[in-house]
């Protein structure tokens, strides 16, 4: 079984209630986070931990790469950037082995065959339709979310339509990011961002044997504002 999920955003409660309702064995079963393993949630180091413990092949998110940027200033000895409070407070929290974790992540992951016939792309927040996987640009690939009216990629969904609709395969791409829209089931895209950390839920998707099927569980309650 793969078990690709929704951002977590420091859910630890949510997530281990998902990991227990879906009985995931780490000795058979593989964890496939989307991203955004940080903020918002209560308990950001929690989560990390978790996702090493158990091997987890997560993909690196926008808020992810937020810290990390933090961390590779300290890490040059260079000036640290300015981080919001919340997520000064998740720099503060981790450890040497949470931050070689978060540092290791790449953008997107390729996993052949897992849905049937078809590739599936596990990516953050999207991938520009039209361009090859080699030149998508980390921009993107963390914080996308719409084609906007001159077709042109954009971060704001007020600027257009998902990008997901405009997504043509072949591979199935599976992402995150765009709480606000919610759910999203294109024909070759699937968003799992339910809003775990605003009080919605934590989706995940199960690969098992070629298909797939959608599982969540409740949010405890809402960690933080939305926005």
């Amino acid at each position: 079984m793969h078990l690709i999920v929704g951002d977590i955003h420091g859910c630890l409660t949510e997530l281990d209630r998902l990991l227990e309702e879906v009985a995931f064995d780490p000795a058979s079963d593989t964890l496939v986070p989307v991203g955004d393993l940080v903020a918002k949630g209560p308990a950001s180091q929690g989560v990390v931990a978790r996702c090493r413990e158990l091997g987890a092949l997560a993909v690196r998110g926008n808020h992810d790469e937020h810290v990390l940027r933090w961390w590779r200033a300290r890490q040059a000895g260079e000036e640290l950037p300015e981080l919001r409070p919340t997520h000064q407070a998740v720099a503060d929290s981790l450890t040497d082995d949470d931050w070689a974790y978060l540092d290791a992540l790449p953008l997107h992951r390729r996993f052949p065959g897992l849905a049937g016939d078809q590739d599936v792309l596990v990516v953050h927040a999207g991938l520009v339709p039209g361009v090859p996987l080699a030149e998508q640009r980390p921009k993107w690939e963390m914080n996308l979310r719409s084609i906007d009216r001159r077709g042109e990629p954009s971060k704001r969904i007020e600027d257009g339509a998902p990008w997901a609709a405009f997504w043509r395969g072949p591979e199935l791409v599976v992402f995150g990011h765009d709480a606000v829209r919610g759910l999203q089931q294109h024909p070759y895209a699937i968003g799992l961002d339910t809003g775990c950390c605003y009080g919605g839920a934590l989706t995940a998707l199960i690969f098992e044997g070629g298909s797939h099927r959608k599982v969540h569980v409740d949010a405890a309650r809402a960690y933080a504002p939305v926005g």
